[in-house]
């Protein structure tokens, strides 16, 4: 059984024909799609490998920012609890402390005020209200007194002072006293 051994070939690559039919130029087809698409995935694949060191050091330097902030922030907690006990405080000792209220009197002479008259200052002392204005016109300050002597609660309206305002020469400068 001396059979001469046959050599058998296998060739594997196809043959011209092969290639010009359609079933070999749709296989031809496949395979240089399939590498094109294996060749993109592997680029995407090194992008988002790559990448992924850009975002490790930005998420880094991130949770740093944050701890920086973080410790910044724990260190004004005292500052801000002692600045929170400082405004209740001041709070309390404002609602304690009466606030200056503007006199009934007060309210009463502007009430009175005829158009051309301009109130300086008005002040309130023991009994005795003095106000201190301007006017154009020395009728319309005639006027203003006479608005005020016909106030019950004031006992005694005197004009104590006039004479030219010394910040304008046009205008009349006057003082009135009243007793409460």
């Amino acid at each position: 059984m001396a059979a001469a051994k046959r050599d058998l070939k296998i060739n594997l690559l196809p043959q011209k024909e092969f290639e010009k039919g359609t079933l070999g130029r749709t296989v031809k087809w496949l395979l240089s799609s399939f590498r094109v698409i294996v060749i993109f995935t592997e680029m995407l694949v090194m992008a988002a490998f790559l990448s992924r060191f850009w975002l490790d050091a930005q998420n880094s330097d991130l949770n740093e920012s944050l701890t920086q902030k973080t410790t910044v922030i724990t260190s004004f907690a005292e500052v801000e609890k002692n600045f929170k006990d400082a405004q209740k405080r001041l709070s309390v000792f404002a609602k304690a402390i009466p606030q200056p209220q503007v006199s009934d009197f007060v309210k009463t002479v502007v009430s009175y005020l005829p158009t051309g008259v301009t109130l300086k200052s008005v002040s309130e002392s023991e009994k005795v209200l003095q106000i201190t204005g301007t006017s154009g016109d020395e009728q319309q300050i005639a006027q203003f007194v006479a608005n005020l002597e016909s106030i019950k609660p004031f006992k005694n309206v005197v004009l104590t002072q006039i004479n030219s305002d010394q910040e304008n020469q046009s205008l009349t400068a006057f003082t009135v006293k009243i007793n409460l």
